[in-house]
């Protein structure tokens, strides 16, 4: 029984001390301190190739900025390595777009295609509920400031699904003729006044979350989870998240990625909003 229970254990470390090697290889005896990326800008660093594994940023002036090599090696320990479906064939992919590119592909702080994702919680209706913030940078005068350009709340979204609509809920072409005194149709079932409204129409969720926040029925709490999705290498969509857990594959790591086209983006988006 120990010995098979020792087994399982061997299995369980192996993997974490194979990605410690290949931290201590890159960062050397220090790399318990300087592996773990504690920052989201010290990753759009370390993903440039703009700071020493020693922890030290790099300028433009520097002779290794951005140099190839060492962009090479950051970005292979800037990955969740225990998600199982960030292979090792779709991570070299990734890397040689990135870095052998032409041009390489470079992440910008300031640039647009990559946003933050809040998840929250708020006292709606007397109880705790979630809510997801959508965040972006967005420029003002000489800086940056970032904004909320969307909500999803699921009771928002429960309230504007139309459903499967039989055909039953509309309005004659010539209700003008009744002077629209048929409105009161519309209006009799509240559940159903959305099947009325133009076929492209689409809720305006932060307007509505905008309207109960100053209404006083949505009470912020705290903010639960942080991550973001970026859509800055062409070709490629990637999510980074905060892992909290010991050794050096920690802090703000690439924790999903794809090879997408123009079209799967659209989907990809969609799903994200929750659209």
């Amino acid at each position: 029984m120990k010995k098979v229970l020792f087994i399982a254990l061997v299995s369980m470390v192996f993997p974490l001390l194979v990605h410690a090697q290949a931290f201590n290889s890159l960062l050397g005896d220090e790399s318990v301190l300087y592996a773990r990326t504690k920052q989201v800008n010290q990753f759009f660093r370390r993903f440039n190739g703009e700071e020493s594994t020693r922890g030290d940023r790099y300028y433009s002036s520097d002779k290794e900025y951005r140099n190839p090599s060492l962009r090479q090696k950051y970005l292979n320990v800037l990955f969740d390595h225990q998600n199982s479906s960030i292979t090792d064939p779709l991570k070299d992919a990734f890397i040689r777009d990135v870095v052998s590119g032409n041009p390489p592909v470079f992440l910008d702080f300031h640039g647009k295609q990559w946003f933050a994702e809040v998840t929250t919680r708020f006292l709606y209706q007397g109880k705790e509920e979630e809510l997801t913030l959508y965040m972006k940078l967005e420029q003002e005068n000489q800086g940056y400031k970032w904004v909320i350009s969307n909500v999803y709340f699921r009771h928002f979204q429960q309230m504007f699904s139309k459903g499967n609509d039989n055909g039953s809920h509309f309005l004659h072409p010539l209700s003008h003729e009744l002077d629209f005194m048929n409105l009161i149709r519309v209006f009799k079932e509240k559940e159903y006044v959305e099947l009325y409204t133009e076929k492209d129409y689409l809720p305006d969720y932060l307007t509505l979350f905008l309207y109960e926040f100053k209404k006083g029925s949505l009470k912020y709490k705290t903010v639960t989870n942080v991550k973001f999705h970026f859509f800055q290498v062409p070709g490629w969509y990637f999510e980074l998240a905060e892992f909290n857990r010991p050794g050096g594959n920690s802090g703000w790591l690439i924790s999903n990625m794809m090879k997408i086209n123009e079209e799967q983006k659209s989907v990809l988006l969609k799903y994200i909003y929750h659209e």
